[in-house]
């Protein structure tokens, strides 16, 4: 999608994905964040959730993915140019799909070229809770510019 191609107040949303046990081991392993709420099911299970919980930041990197499949011409992206107001609401649990939405919510034109394109992004999970929230930015060319 080109800059001119979205509307303010659209909202788009994802397919899901399932969170699996493997997600959070392979993420453990890239990230070094080995924490016993995502890692160990003995200490889980006395905690607040009483079982183990994804990370958050695996949880933004899926929400980053499902967002990359939600764009159907690639060659339009200039760059993903950051996010504010990252929270993460609920926890995600082993087995639980996630999909993402995302509400077009300001755009403005660089210079002729290229635009940023603002968005309420909102991760929910299969009963439609929400799990994680932030705002971003992505830079688009402006239709024509090949």
């Amino acid at each position: 999608m080109y800059f001119e191609d979205y509307m303010l107040g659209e909202i788009r949303t994802s397919r899901g994905r399932t969170v699996t046990e493997a997600d959070i081991v392979n993420f453990a392993g890239l990230s070094g964040d080995f924490v016993e709420l995502h890692m160990n099911e003995e200490y889980a299970r006395r905690g607040p959730y009483a079982r183990r919980i994804a990370h958050g930041a695996l949880i933004f990197a899926i929400s980053t993915g499902l967002m990359t499949q939600m764009m159907p011409h690639h060659e339009a992206i200039i760059a993903f140019r950051g996010l504010d107001q990252l929270r993460f609401l609920a926890p995600v649990f082993i087995g639980d799909t996630v999909h993402v939405t995302k509400k077009t919510i300001d755009k403005q034109t660089k210079d002729g070229v290229r635009g940023l394109v603002f968005f309420e992004t909102t991760v929910l999970n299969q009963e439609g809770k929400a799990v994680l929230a932030y705002i971003d930015r992505l830079m688009v060319k402006c239709r024509g510019i090949q």
